[in-house]
């Protein structure tokens, strides 16, 4: 399991519909809602994963 970048929620990789890549590196999400705001703001939402993390 992963962590959506936007959401916080868990995601399963293996089965995840929804993902994104970014500088090399594949992001699964919960839903489309969470991959837009992700392409509109990357680094703002890997900022504060990695500050929660």
């Amino acid at each position: 399991m992963v962590k959506d970048p936007v959401c916080g929620m868990d995601v399963d990789e293996k089965i995840a519909l929804v993902t994104a890549e970014y500088k090399g590196k594949t992001y699964y999400f919960c839903c489309d809602g969470c991959k837009v705001n992700f392409r509109q703001l990357p680094e703002l939402y890997l900022k504060a994963r990695s500050m929660t993390a």
